[in-house]
């Protein structure tokens, strides 16, 4: 079994910046894909960024919704199995809960998770 545990949500004024945290603990081979998705009241859950492993320690090839390239910076510690998303430029529109995803590895197989997730909100 794998948990997420997420942190650094909050209620930030439009224009600032927050840092999410998700760490991953359990037993596992280790982890693919990293990523965070959100998903606002009466919205399905969307993407905001993906990471890959990479096979270094800061992670590999990174992909973001259109709505955050320029504003946000998804980054991970692969010793830490510990994935970042920098928010910049925060604005009201990026008001949701913001979920941890991650694929992680075991042998032969792989399994998703989901953090319990965070709330951020922010202010006009």
């Amino acid at each position: 079994q794998v948990q997420l545990v997420e942190s650094g949500g909050g209620l930030v004024q439009a224009g600032g910046s927050l840092r999410l945290s998700c760490a991953a603990s359990g037993t596992f081979l280790g982890i693919n894909s990293m990523g965070w998705y959100r998903q606002a009241p009466e919205n399905q859950r969307d993407l905001v960024a993906t990471i890959a492993s990479g096979g270094t320690t800061s992670g590999g090839t990174t992909n973001y919704a259109d709505s955050v390239k320029g504003r946000f910076t998804i980054s991970r510690d692969n010793a830490k199995n510990t994935v970042y998303l920098q928010m910049n430029s925060l604005k009201p529109e990026d008001t949701a809960v913001y979920y941890c995803r991650a694929i992680v590895k075991y042998s032969g197989y792989l399994l998703n998770y989901w953090g319990q997730g965070t709330q951020v909100t922010v202010s006009s």
